[in-house]
């Protein structure tokens, strides 16, 4: 009767045994599910995180080119003022109070588009570059070189690398 007792506690503890062992089993299997769903759910996050990082950083040059164009717009329609000032300038006058004037409002208004960023393209003097210059006319005079600007008919302006004018040049060849 102890060995029947025995073994029915043998079978019992064995019986224990295996529902704690599949018990733990199953946390292990849970514990291994809910390892990958964290890293799964952690990578979603690293690559939404670099979504948005992207995003900002698209959405931000998209703000600085819209402000660079929307500057040069503006420096557009103030480039006939600034060539009939400039003409205003070469013409000869008696009256220097009228003329120093005119002189003044050239000088605020290159004042401003300084603050700008915006800046005259070098002409006279310089070897043609058809990124800048517009040329015109042309001359054969063998006392300038090849390629070299004689004279400048329009001044060109740039805002950083954006050409907002290009300048209307005579060139030699």
């Amino acid at each position: 009767m102890r060995e029947k007792k025995r073994k029915q506690e043998d079978e019992q503890a064995e019986q224990a045994t295996d529902a704690v062992v599949e018990e733990v089993s199953e946390e292990n299997s849970l514990e291994a599910e809910l390892e990958q769903a964290l890293a799964q759910e952690k990578e979603r996050y690293l690559r939404l995180a670099a979504e948005y990082d992207n995003y900002r950083k698209r959405s931000q040059k998209e703000r600085e080119a819209l402000y660079t164009d929307i500057r040069a717009d503006v420096a557009t329609k103030f480039l006939p003022v600034y060539d009939n000032l400039e003409r205003a300038i070469l013409q000869e006058t008696e009256d220097e109070a009228f003329f120093k004037g005119v002189e003044m409002t050239m000088g605020q208004l290159c004042e401003i588009f300084e603050s700008l960023g915006i800046s005259k393209i070098p002409a006279v003097g310089e070897t043609f570059n058809p990124e800048l210059h517009n040329a015109v006319t042309h001359i054969e005079d063998e006392q300038y070189g090849a390629g070299e600007i004689v004279e400048q008919f329009l001044t060109g302006f740039m805002l950083g690398d954006k050409i907002i004018r290009h300048s209307m040049v005579k060139v030699a060849n």
